[in-house]
């Protein structure tokens, strides 16, 4: 299975759960993007290596990328492969000293914090992105066979009414809106609705 590359396009708060974080990766063809939620020690950590930032004494995970190169190792690149039960499963793809490669299961925050530090690059697979990514916000959403809604249209659901309440045709214009408004939380949840109204 080909190997799709991904970059660290940003880091948002989430809106319904202020002490999470979503990290947004765009694929190589910059034409979707993944949302992952992750927690606030994570995207601290992400951040601080993507920045460069030094905090005197060595959190976990530069603790770790010390030890790592003490013993002439290196983390050659990180892949998001999987998601079960809508948690996303990552590898990291390790060499040691001798040059030999394993594999090592990680939380997709915890990996993608060591990527950004050993500057390695950071893969998915399509069944992935097919599950669980959004598409960029200057692409424009064309849903088959459905009339545009008005532009009176309300822009969002009404949160005190179910999303599966709402017409397949109404889901789809909140997760256009959405997307323009970069609300990758709302819109996650959103195409998950629609989703589940396709395979019913």
């Amino acid at each position: 299975m080909d190997k799709i590359p991904l970059r660290i396009l940003g880091q948002a708060k989430s809106d319904s759960t202020p002490e999470h974080f979503i990290i947004i990766l765009e694929d190589s063809r910059e034409s979707r993007r993944l949302p992952i939620v992750i927690g606030p020690y994570e995207a601290q950590a992400i951040a601080i290596g993507l920045e460069g930032i030094s905090v005197g004494r060595p959190m976990t995970h530069d603790l770790l990328k010390n030890t790592i190169a003490a013993f002439q190792g290196a983390i050659k690149e990180v892949v998001i492969d999987r998601i079960e039960e809508g948690v996303f499963h990552a590898r990291l793809q390790c060499e040691d000293a001798s040059r030999k490669q394993f594999s090592i299961d990680a939380r997709s925050s915890d990996a993608i914090a060591m990527a950004v530090r050993f500057d390695c690059p950071i893969y998915t697979y399509e069944p992935v992105l097919s599950e669980a990514a959004l598409p960029a916000e200057d692409t424009e959403i064309i849903y088959e066979g459905d009339a545009p809604e008005p532009k009176s249209a309300p822009a969002q659901p009404d949160p005190d009414k179910p999303l599966h309440e709402y017409p397949r045709k109404e889901l789809e214009t909140f997760l256009e809106r959405a997307l323009e408004r970069e609300d990758y939380e709302s819109a996650a949840k959103l195409r998950d609705a629609i989703n589940n109204k396709l395979n019913n």
